[in-house]
């Protein structure tokens, strides 16, 4: 159960997301669904390794700036997803960390609206 209201919350921010950035295109909320675990699949499978690259490539800089490196990281992964995808078009890559951010922001407080999930 809470990895469907975890795809849910994902789903509404990507949406969400798509109506507050003019770069960030979903064609609709059925879309935002398929986006948010496309998205949430790249995230899981490449998202630690992507980590663990930069990590090792910054020599341990990426741990201390955590919070950026996940930020980029995801617009990197948002960028692939819209390339997998046809249901996300994003305009360019400052696009993508815009909607990497609100995403976030967008994730973390509806989680904490629905704190028993």
């Amino acid at each position: 159960m809470r990895l469907l209201v975890s795809w849910l919350i994902l789903s509404v921010a990507v949406w969400g997301t798509a109506a507050v950035l003019p770069g960030f295109k979903v064609k609709d909320f059925t879309s935002a669904i398929i986006v948010a675990a496309v998205f949430g699949l790249l995230n899981f499978f490449l998202g630690w390794f992507l980590f663990a690259v930069f990590a090792v490539a910054t020599l341990g800089l990426a741990w201390l700036f955590a919070f950026l490196t996940r930020w980029f990281i995801n617009a990197l992964l948002l960028v692939l997803t819209d390339r997998l995808t046809d249901r996300l078009k994003i305009e360019s890559f400052t696009w993508s960390l815009g909607g990497a951010l609100v995403i976030s922001v967008l994730s973390t407080i509806m989680s904490w609206v629905l704190p028993g999930i």
